[in-house]
């Protein structure tokens, strides 16, 4: 047999359309637009949405929240393992300063380690860098920023599924989740992301991550149950320190979980607090979506499902409401770092877009995803702007050119207070909701 070469220029994980090849690729097309083919003019409409006061004092909340509940279970010398994630928590540098505080008020000694399984490309150089873009470094939350890839076996479940830690929150007394409680992308049950999911799969790295991942939505839930039970039973967790944010973007809620409540009946209660919190656009049927920007920071699959109601992962369905023809993602965010996972949830993207996906990453993301990076990964309809993209959805939504078409436009899925939306929409507005202007 003849030798085999490998290099990244022939590397399974390298995309062939580099940024010249993009557009090397559309040069010439002509886009078959009907003449007749109009843009509606859209107007912006404010929501109504749940408004539960704010917590005034991030930080403070969560440094009391550590001190009442772990006065306790910590002892002097402790040295206690935070998870920092790669979510865009609202006040998420405040939240881990205060619980820093909280921990070294009890005599415990705090380091942070990056608790997001394969984020940030895999690498514990990456997965510092990402914690530094959403302004966590050791410098803002008082502690050191033990980084590594390298996990270890401390635990099986019942059914013989390893449960896995980062060697540093191994070789800690307690390990700490620092998390926001919400809805998850890829299944439904009475707890979903928040400290428990932190706890298994975040700071079980990429392994740990794999593995939850793996399965379908069903077995997926009962892996998280299963390996947070497991996990306890180690007394290795000392609990948690879980926020619930609400549409708004505001923090109206910081809570500590002793390590019963950790996948116990308070997390619960706070994923159902925070799944009314999170509502789906609220129109029975659109034609087209249009999202400015996504990214990881926003939501893992980089549009929220939750939002857009189109999940597309094999034993999970889709939101009876809303129904969306066609959707057009117009950016992405700096954090993202090139990721996106959930890029497929689109199906048009400019060409900008394209130049900015960074394959090694996202695919390593999707692999780890397991069933629910399938069809997700799938790339969209490249197309040359904004304009392109905007008139093939409308193209192929489903309306003829003379029909009048339901189209909204947002910012991002997170923190939804007001979309724009064209007069074939007007007619629909949901209760409590008011035209800008």
């Amino acid at each position: 047999m003849g030798e085999s070469t490998h290099s990244p220029e022939n590397s399974p994980l390298t995309h062939p359309a580099t940024s010249a090849g993009w557009q090397q690729l559309l040069d010439g097309i002509d886009l078959p637009f009907h003449p007749d083919l109009a843009v509606p003019a859209l107007r912006e409409v404010r929501l109504a949405i749940p408004n539960p006061d704010p917590v005034a004092d991030v930080a403070d909340a969560a440094r009391r929240a550590v001190e009442s509940t772990f006065a306790s279970s910590v002892t002097p010398g402790m040295t206690v393992a935070v998870g920092g994630g790669s979510r865009g928590l609202t006040q998420r540098v405040d939240l881990l300063r205060g619980t820093i505080t909280g921990l070294r008020a009890l005599g415990a000694e705090p380091f942070v380690v990056p608790a997001m399984g394969s984020h940030g490309g895999g690498t514990a150089d990456g997965q510092v860098k990402m914690l530094a873009s959403l302004g966590m470094t050791e410098e803002s939350v008082g502690a050191e920023i033990r980084a590594t890839m390298a996990t270890v076996e401390v635990a099986r479940t019942p059914s013989g599924m390893p449960i896995y830690l980062d060697e540093h929150a191994a070789a800690a007394d307690r390990i700490l989740p620092v998390n926001r409680i919400k809805p998850h992308t890829c299944f439904k049950g009475p707890i979903e992301s928040g400290c428990t999911k932190m706890a298994v799969v975040g700071f079980g790295k990429q392994p740990g991550a794999a593995q939850i991942h793996s399965c379908g939505p069903v077995e997926m839930r009962e892996r998280l149950l299963d390996g947070i039970a497991t996990l306890r039973a180690t007394g290795r967790l000392l609990g948690g320190v879980a926020s619930v944010e609400s549409a708004g973007g505001n923090v109206v809620d910081v809570s500590g979980l002793t390590v019963d409540d950790v996948g116990g009946e308070l997390e619960r209660r706070l994923t159902e607090r925070a799944r009314e919190l999170v509502p789906p656009l609220p129109f029975d049927e659109i034609d087209v979506l249009i999202i400015e920007r996504g990214g990881k920071d926003i939501s893992g699959t980089t549009m929220d499902p939750n939002v857009t109601g189109r999940y597309w992962v094999h034993g999970l369905d889709d939101l009876s409401r809303p129904r969306v023809a066609t959707i057009v993602l117009l950016g992405i965010t700096e954090v993202s770092a090139g990721n996106v996972l959930g890029i497929g949830l689109a199906d048009f993207i400019p060409v900008d877009v394209a130049e900015r996906i960074d394959w090694q990453k996202t695919y390593l993301n999707c692999f780890t995803a397991g069933p629910s990076g399938v069809r997700r990964a799938r790339m969209p309809m490249v197309l040359p702007n904004e304009d392109a993209c905007v008139k093939a959805a409308l193209s192929m939504c489903g309306k003829a050119v003379d029909e009048p078409k339901r189209v909204v436009r947002i910012r991002s899925t997170l923190h939804l207070t007001s979309c724009w939306v064209s007069d074939a929409l007007i007619g629909e507005l949901p209760p409590g909701a008011t035209l800008a202007g």
